[in-house]
């Protein structure tokens, strides 16, 4: 039977009222958006290689293209306590040479190199996973 001033069951063990309580999530870097030559985290939009994690933005990373990224550049992400790097080498995948990817090998981080619109979708879908990733994305 329901109840004429509820609308809820008349059984005494239905509860009548619930509780909600506001679950605070930890702010999350999400990709928003990237086109050759910018990107946007969050509400930032930045026009410069970056490194982006779920909690992190490295946004003085010094490589632009490929063609200018070393080997210390990268022992620079493998720093940064992540279990996968994404590599985004622009508007086109191009593979570095292996001994710039040498850093990446002896950490033992398993790694991708892929344009950077790629890279940035992957990473959002492995961060929401809650994965320990890093995207470092070339301009």
């Amino acid at each position: 039977m329901r109840h004429p001033h509820t609308g809820g069951c008349h059984d005494p063990h239905f509860p009548r009222t619930m509780k909600l309580h506001l679950t605070e999530h930890q702010e999350r870097n999400v990709i928003r958006r990237y086109e050759d030559g910018r990107i946007t985290i969050n509400d930032r939009t930045f026009q410069h290689s970056l490194i982006v994690t779920p909690e992190d933005i490295v946004d003085d990373w010094g490589p632009e293209t490929v063609d200018e990224l070393t080997a210390e550049d990268l022992a620079s992400v493998t720093q940064l306590e992540v279990e996968v790097v994404i590599l985004g080498t622009g508007v086109r995948q191009v593979f570095p040479d292996p001994r710039v990817l040498e850093p990446l090998m002896t950490a033992s981080l398993g790694f991708e190199v892929m344009d950077s619109g790629a890279a940035a979708r992957t990473f959002n879908i492995l961060a929401a996973e809650g994965r320990k990733v890093a995207a470092a994305i070339l301009m």
